[in-house]
């Protein structure tokens, strides 16, 4: 009966290292996606927005940019924070209250 136990806690603990191997990696390839660049197509398309609106979010500064022998491109990390920062929950005031 102790041999089952004892082999339970062991399967328990190599199930936990796993799981934390699993939430690293995970972890890992979100920050490398973060530095990763995209180009107008893929703006668009994760925003659904037109050529025309992604212009003039680069105009009015809305999004930063890159331009490259006349292609843009944009941080992931800097899309991904601009919808965070116009994250709005209809359920909760500015101040985090109900």
């Amino acid at each position: 009966m102790t041999e089952i136990i004892d082999l339970l806690l062991t399967m328990s603990q190599e199930i936990k290292d796993i799981k934390a191997r699993i939430d690293l990696i995970k972890y890992q390839k979100a920050e490398k996606l973060k530095d990763n660049w995209i180009d107008n197509q893929e703006v668009m398309q994760t925003l659904h927005i037109s050529k025309r609106t992604l212009q003039t979010f680069r105009t009015n500064g809305t999004i930063p940019y890159s331009k490259i022998q006349g292609k843009f491109y944009y941080k992931v990390s800097d899309i991904e924070q601009i919808l965070q920062d116009n994250y709005y929950n209809h359920n909760f005031r500015k101040d985090g209250n109900k």
